[in-house]
């Protein structure tokens, strides 16, 4: 088993590209090493162990541990200290009385080793001068691995103000220890574990000189193993309701621990697993690798025959998006911005598409958070398990307040996060696997750069109030949810009765005759008669006007013979409204 993040790291360092590296991302899985499967900082040191290399590991609740050769460490450390090789110090230690000048130096040296237990500033410190004895006395063969660096280096606020003194007593050791330039062209090497580079400190995180490698996610492959070996090594196997290939393929997104965990409990009850039981748990790791505030998956029951009217929207999804959605590589879509007026249906229509394609669909609430450096964090986090889905949909509900603009008036996060929203929609690795889904009644205030060719840009699709037919459908939907036999009158007396009605209307409506228990044309004439809209008419007509003007599709339009003319007609009213203070 081959791990692409490793062969990276070993590269890094084989060729002196850095001395100080970061390893972030799905630092608390297990990983293969050759035998059995162990956690990151095992394998990253078993892996790494060569002839004359000398590996140390600080793990915050233990000591110092020295993996190879201790005593040459320790003699090195003792030289470097006295001035003197150890021989010499041997020698005047025969000839004085009482512990000799050697002996307090070795138990020094023992005393630094598990004085480190639970004391990250001082074995932070030992560990840099471990480094400058390295140069001096063994020509620089030290790899060092920090466990969670993030804990003993937090982010804070991004300052030093909100960091205690033995914070920042810490985040100044590592500064000087990495920064300096004898230990940059030297032979030692740090490793720093942390989940993300975004929660260690910048002054640490963000010197030029410091790397970051990301461990990914499993993929299917890495799956396929840990199975076979789970399998070979299991008392009772468990049983599935397929192959190994498919158990792998289903269980896209967990971790490797997570998988042990939904393998352990199938041997445990000797019951077949599932797809159903897979896909909960699928959906369980990823809310609580994420949060239930960031992500939800969303089930949609309903698909596009339910949806009322809207016909010429419906023909262009079936022939036209479902397959390029559907489609690998080059020939797919990376997705779709649905623009429209408020109470128009889009999300409804939408959510039919997501059933339509029968993938995972995952609801994204809110990526930001009131913490520093957080936000970056669930993005990453986000970013891993959508690499490791092998297709999924990401809905975003009022995407333009999600994602926000770009501009200097903007926050440097939300700037910084929209950027990265954007690098991922191009990702050439994820198209055709992620497919998004921007839902949003105000289409102008998302990024240009999120509305370019490329991205959601390839296809802005209009969403607006039913006209002609697609009125009369949704007209008789409302009647015949009340009347037995509405007739051509009855229809027309409705249609007279509602000018502007949206879908929205139209479904409220239809829930209010219900509710009453109409049973004849003049109950229906007498409720809708009492019904009035809200006063969002200029408003709506300005999301109209919007969604016309950024749509993609000349066949999304209305009518057939739309020219130039037409569109700066729309812009020149949007111009009139905004004057008049609508947005």
């Amino acid at each position: 088993m081959t791990y692409e993040f490793f062969s990276r790291l070993a590269g890094i360092l084989n060729s002196e590209q850095s001395r100080s590296v970061i390893l972030s991302g799905n630092v608390y899985d297990l990983f293969h090493n050759g035998q059995d499967y162990v956690p990151l900082i095992p394998f990253v040191s078993g892996k790494s162990k060569t002839k004359g290399l000398i590996r140390l590991v600080y793990e915050l609740n233990g000591p110092i541990r020295i993996l190879d050769d201790s005593d040459k460490l320790k003699n090195a450390w003792i030289a470097w200290k006295s001035g003197i090789d150890t021989d010499t110090l041997l020698i005047r230690g025969m000839k004085s009385r009482g512990e000799s000048e050697f002996d307090l130096l070795s138990k020094q040296f023992d005393r630094l080793i598990l004085d480190a237990i639970g004391n990250p500033t001082l074995a932070l410190e030992t560990l840099r001068q471990f480094t400058i004895c390295s140069r001096s006395h063994l020509s620089g063969d030290l790899l060092i691995l920090v466990e969670a660096a993030d804990m003993m280096m937090p982010t804070g606020s991004g300052d030093v103000a909100s960091l205690n003194d033995k914070q920042l007593h810490r985040i100044g050791i590592v500064q000087d220890w990495l920064s300096d330039p004898a230990f940059m062209n030297g032979g030692d090497s740090v490793i720093l574990f942390a989940e993300s580079k975004s929660l260690i400190h910048p002054r640490v995180a963000k010197l030029p000189q410091v790397l970051n490698v990301e461990v990914s996610s499993p993929n299917t492959e890495q799956r396929l193993h840990y199975i076979q070996h789970f399998t070979e090594q299991a008392q009772y196997k468990p049983k599935l309701w397929s192959s190994a290939e498919d158990l792998a393929s289903f269980t896209a997104g967990l971790s490797i621990h997570a998988l042990r965990q939904l393998l352990l409990g199938a041997s445990y009850t000797r019951e077949p697993l599932e797809p159903a039981d897979i896909l909960g748990k699928v959906q369980e790791f990823i809310q609580a690798q994420l949060g239930e505030d960031v992500v939800e998956f969303k089930k949609p029951s309903h698909r596009l025959d339910v949806v009322m009217g809207n016909r010429q929207l419906k023909t262009f999804i079936r022939n036209e998006l479902l397959p390029r959605f559907r489609a690998p590589g080059d020939k797919a879509l990376s997705g779709a911005a649905v623009a429209g007026p408020i109470g128009g249906g889009k999300t409804f229509i939408f959510e039919a598409v997501a059933s339509e394609l029968d993938v995972p669909v995952l609801v994204l609430k809110s990526i930001r958070s009131q913490w520093y450096g957080q936000t970056d964090v669930i993005f990453e986090r986000l970013r891993r398990v959508l690499e490791a889905l092998e297709k999924v949909v990401i809905f975003v509900d009022e995407a333009d307040t999600q994602f926000g603009g770009v501009g200097a008036e903007t926050h440097s996060t939300e700037r910084r996060l929209t950027g990265k929203i954007q690098a991922m929609m191009s990702d050439p690795r994820l198209k055709g696997r992620v497919i998004w889904l921007l839902m949003t009644a105000r289409i102008h205030l998302l990024s240009p750069d999120i509305r370019r060719p490329g991205r959601v840009g390839d296809l802005i699709i209009p969403v607006l109030d039913p006209i002609d037919d697609d009125r009369t459908e949704f007209i008789r939907w409302v009647a015949e949810s009340v009347l037995e036999a509405p007739s051509e009158h009855d229809i027309q007396r409705i249609d007279e009765l509602t000018p502007g009605y949206s879908a929205a209307a139209f479904a409220s409506l239809r829930s209010q005759l219900r509710g009453c228990d109409a049973k004849t044309i003049e109950d229906v004439i007498n409720i809708v008669n009492d019904l009035l809209l809200p006063a969002i008419e200029s408003t709506r007509r300005y999301q109209t006007l919007q969604a016309l003007l950024n749509c993609t599709r000349r066949s999304l339009l209305p009518g057939t013979d739309l020219t130039d003319r037409d569109r700066e007609g729309w812009h020149q009213e949007i111009l009139a409204l905004e004057s008049r203070g609508i947005h």
